[in-house]
């Protein structure tokens, strides 16, 4: 049964309606908080806005003047409408392109680390998309931005099981429901780097866009406290240490090694690279640990500068982008996420 195989039909993506730019979301952060950042931190904020790394992204506010007295429940509320509504969204796209209908769905899984519910969202997707009660659904937390790859893991091994399984992976986040600000270089950066959004893969054992050869992941707990959610004042504080590039660039060279070494491949041989774009310092510090060239980066680096970093989803934004330039059959393509654990996950995608 494992070496049987398993392929990613389509992808489908969701975005909030609310578009906001780097200016905007630098004057509105400058006129309720500047008062509580030293000059030194001011001034960091300023140039980190500044940078043409992230130029646009999409959250679930209709007014960033929202977030300034949310209060916990107002969070929560925000987060479980927008992450059922993305989420729907990107699976109907995804059936669409698979020309495949709800009713042939038979198993969902979801992953999200910006909100807790319970039940999960998969049990409001049941409801809204009006899928079987008897399909089998999943719920997975504490990934962070790696999650995408380890749920595309466990819809393999759901198909693998049972080949008639026609599996869809959702990845959704509302990163603005974690929303905090202070005299904090993690709150500072996180607030120019972070947005919201939502991916579906939907996974079945027929020929598809892209065939799933191998996956690897790599958990390296010396780093756990290097990138992580805390809860601090009863919300979730994100924490990013300034040496993240670094941790994550090598653990990231890492699983690459383990997805190519036995297979006998080597670099030069992936025709496409799809990274999760961290951040303008991990992503360079990724080229420069692997060698890779500018031009295999270029679609990470569009999906950062036109969407920033919407955690777990981001990865599959890259490679729908990369789907949407054009692969060749044959081609090999290589998926790699990384986040909270300090963890990595991969993928070996062939066409």
């Amino acid at each position: 049964m494992k070496n049987e195989s398993v392929s990613i039909a389509s992808l489908g993506l969701a975005t909030p309606p609310y578009a906001v730019k780097q200016s905007e979301a630098e004057a509105f952060l400058r006129n309720h908080y500047s008062k509580v950042l030293e000059p030194k931190s001011l001034s960091k904020m300023i140039k980190i806005f500044a940078h043409p790394s992230v130029l646009n992204r999409y959250i679930a506010v209709k007014d960033l003047e929202c977030l300034v007295n949310e209060d916990q429940e107002s969070r929560i509320t925000r987060f479980t409408h927008w992450a059922v509504e993305l989420s729907s969204q990107a699976i109907k796209n995804a059936l669409v392109l698979a020309e495949i209908t709800t009713d042939e769905i038979t198993g969902l899984v979801v992953n999200t680390c910006t909100g807790y519910i319970c039940p999960g969202i998969s049990t409001y997707l049941l409801e809204k998309l009006g899928l079987s009660n008897n399909i089998r659904i999943h719920d997975l937390v504490g990934s962070g931005c790696g999650g995408a790859i380890p749920n595309l893991q466990v819809c393999r091994d759901m198909i693998q099981g049972n080949r008639d399984e026609v599996v869809v992976s959702v990845s959704v986040e509302i990163c603005t429901a974690t929303f905090q600000m202070a005299d904090d270089l993690s709150l500072i950066v996180s607030n120019a780097l972070f947005a919201d959004g939502a991916s579906a893969a939907v996974l079945w054992s027929c020929p598809g866009a892209l065939k799933l050869v191998a996956s690897a992941s790599r958990c390296n707990t010396r780093y756990r406290e290097d990138i992580r959610y805390i809860y601090r004042n009863g919300q979730l504080h994100n924490q990013l240490s300034l040496q993240l590039s670094e941790f994550a660039s090598k653990t990231v060279a890492t699983v690459v090694n383990d997805l190519l070494t036995p297979r006998g491949l080597k670099q030069e041989d992936i025709n496409h690279w799809a990274f999760h774009p961290g951040g303008e310092k991990v992503i360079n510090a990724i080229r420069d640990e692997l060698g890779i060239s500018e031009i295999k980066l270029q679609a990470t680096r569009d999906i950062l500068a036109g969407y920033g970093n919407m955690s777990s989803p981001t990865v599959l934004f890259v490679l729908r982008e990369i789907l949407s330039k054009g692969v060749a059959p044959g081609d090999w393509c290589v998926i790699v996420a990384f986040g909270a654990g300090l963890s990595a996950h991969g993928f070996l995608l062939k066409a």
